[in-house]
C-alpha cells in the first residue's frame, strides 16, 4: 500500500497550453519521451542544431540526479527529499532511486506545469514504509512550498533539496533569496543540489542557445557563471568536486560523457 496525499477524489480538470514551448516538455522531447508537442519539438530541434550537446544535457542531468540522491541516502543518511522543478516523470525519479536504497524514504515533488500535474500519479507509487507527495506550486513562493511539504516531510530533520534545471528561470538575484529561504527552513545536515546552464563552456554557442530559447516565447531563462552558481552554496559546505559540468560530479562506471566539458554545471552542499 502506498502512502501519498495527492489528488484524493475526482481527477482535477487540467488545462495545458500547447501553443508555446515549455521547459519540461522540451526536456521530455530530448529524453525521447512522448509528452511533448510540435512547439516543444521545434524549439528542441532548433537548439539542437545550434548546439548538438543539448540532448546530452538532459541525459547527464538525469544521471546526476541519480548519483546525488544515492550519495545523500548512502553517505549522508538522508531519508527526506524535496524535489523542486520535478519535470515530467521518467525513469529513475527521485523516490525510485531513494527507495531502492532506503524504502522508508519520503519524497515531495514540486512543479507548476499542468502537464506534470497530469502525470503526477506516476510520482506517487511509493515503496511500502515510505511516502511521496506532489505539490502544484511555483518556486517563487518558497513559503507556500515549505508549508505544503510539511504535510509529508518533517522539516525539523535533515532534507535533501534538489533544484535541477529550474534556477535559470529565476532570471534575477531573487534566485539567491529563494534558495536561502529554503535552506533556512531546514536543519543542519540538510543538503542542497543544483544544476543550471552556464556560459563558462562553449560561451558563444551557449549565448546563442539562450537567446533562441528566450526568442521562442518560452519561459525566459538566464545563464550564470560557475562563480555565480557557487554563490548558491554560500554558508554551506560545498562538496567535492565543487561546481563542475554534470558528468564530472562523482562519476561512476556507468556515467556517460564523463570526459565531456558541457555547458550545464552542477554542485551539492551540506548545511553545517
Amino acid at each position: 500500500m502506498t502512502d501519498s496525499s495527492y489528488a484524493r477524489g475526482p481527477e482535477p480538470e487540467i488545462e495545458i497550453d500547447t501553443s508555446v514551448a515549455h521547459p519540461a516538455r522540451v526536456w521530455d522531447y530530448w529524453l525521447g519521451g512522448k509528452d511533448n508537442y510540435p512547439p516543444d519539438q521545434q524549439v528542441g530541434d532548433h537548439l539542437n542544431e545550434t548546439m548538438p550537446e543539448v540532448v546530452i544535457w538532459a541525459r547527464a542531468d538525469r544521471e546526476f540526479l541519480g548519483r546525488a540522491v544515492r550519495y545523500m541516502v548512502t553517505e549522508a543518511g538522508l531519508r527526506q527529499f524535496l524535489d523542486i522543478g520535478t519535470g515530467i516523470p521518467t525513469a529513475d525519479n527521485t523516490h525510485e532511486v531513494a527507495q531502492r536504497l532506503a524504502p522508508d524514504s519520503r519524497v515531495v515533488y514540486v512543479d507548476n506545469d499542468p502537464i506534470v500535474l497530469a502525470h503526477a500519479r506516476a510520482l506517487l507509487n511509493s515503496a511500502p514504509g515510505g511516502a511521496t507527495d506532489y505539490i502544484d506550486a511555483d518556486l517563487r513562493d518558497p513559503d507556500a512550498i515549505l508549508h505544503a511539504a510539511g504535510r509529508t516531510l518533517d522539516l525539523s530533520q535533515p532534507v535533501g533539496i534538489t533544484l535541477l534545471g529550474i534556477l535559470e528561470f529565476i532570471t534575477t538575484d531573487e534566485a539567491y533569496r529563494i534558495v536561502g529561504r529554503l535552506m533556512d527552513a531546514v536543519p543542519s545536515g540538510s543538503h542542497l543540489v543544483i544544476a543550471c546552464p552556464t556560459a563558462d563552456v562553449n560561451t558563444e554557442a551557449m549565448r546563442r542557445v539562450i537567446q533562441q530559447w528566450n526568442d521562442s516565447g518560452a519561459t525566459p531563462a538566464v545563464l550564470r557563471t560557475g562563480a555565480e552558481l557557487a554563490r548558491f552554496f554560500d554558508g554551506l559546505e560545498l562538496l567535492e568536486p565543487g561546481v563542475v559540468p554534470l558528468p564530472q560530479w562523482r562519476p561512476d562506471r556507468n556515467t556517460l560523457y564523463a570526459d565531456r566539458e558541457i555547458g550545464f554545471f552542477c554542485g551539492a552542499g551540506r548545511k553545517p
